[in-house]
């Protein structure tokens, strides 16, 4: 069955943001996916007004609550398992993986471990020393003639990914269907019981039981199921045979 994300084991880290509101943004984004953690690395003095008026009352908590850091070691160090973020591609960055596939591996890696998703400044992203601490390297699909993308729309992406996934329900539970020899014990009685009130064809009760075994075949009867019904079953007989039955001849 597969897991669902951890959300609170998740936190945004963004290295080096020039801009306050996009910041803010970022913080109004993660929280609308419903992740509360904010980290913000080497970005100097940025305007907390200006962070929370993009970030709008909803997310000024969030933003109350960033933890700053000098140095990207500082902050990923808390981390068993980073995600680094990058739209240029090539040998030196390896393997990239859709922001789909990311949210697939945090299903099972964030249940235990705290994840971080790692994002570059604004004009040039993260640099290849950066990508040396992540375990994982996405990007994000675009038009090959405009590859970039909005500092907070990246984050609303991945975020957004990361929620769907988390309410999306795993292998539904089956409990234990009636096996062949209680479905049988039931078909025989309920034979039995409609021949007696003349619903079944007296030539021929087989062919009109096809109908039925297929109608209950289709609901996936459980044990359960197979032993209330041949208890109806069995309190309709009682009451034929006289015994609920006061209007019946002795």
């Amino acid at each position: 069955m597969q897991s669902r994300v951890n959300l609170e084991n998740i936190t945004i880290v963004l290295k080096g943001p020039k801009y306050p509101g996009n910041v803010g943004s970022v913080a109004r984004c993660a929280r609308n996916m419903g992740i509360d953690r904010l980290a913000v690395v080497g970005a100097g003095a940025l305007s907390a007004e200006e962070m929370k008026l993009m970030s709008t009352h909803v997310a000024a908590g969030l933003v109350e609550n960033i933890r700053y850091h000098d140095k990207l070691e500082n902050v990923l160090g808390e981390f068993e398992f980073i995600v680094g973020t990058t739209s240029r591609l090539g040998s030196v960055r390896g393997p990239v993986i859709s922001p789909r596939q990311m949210a697939e591996t945090l299903c099972d890696v964030s249940r235990h471990n705290r994840c971080a998703l790692l994002f570059g400044p604004e004009d040039r992203g993260l640099a290849n020393d950066d990508l040396r601490h992540c375990h994982a390297l996405v990007t994000i699909p675009t038009a090959d003639t405009f590859k970039s993308i909005n500092l907070s729309h990246a984050v609303m992406i991945l975020c957004y990914e990361l929620l769907t996934i988390s309410r999306t329900p795993g292998e539904p539970f089956t409990p234990r269907l009636a096996t062949a020899a209680e479905s049988e014990g039931m078909f025989q009685q309920i034979q039995s019981l409609l021949s007696r009130i003349g619903f079944l064809n007296p030539q021929n009760p087989a062919y009109w039981m096809v109908h039925i075994r297929r109608f209950f075949a289709r609901t996936k009867l459980q044990a359960k199921d197979v032993k209330i019904i041949r208890g109806f079953c069995r309190q309709l007989e009682w009451y034929l045979d006289g015994a609920g039955n006061p209007q019946a001849e002795p």
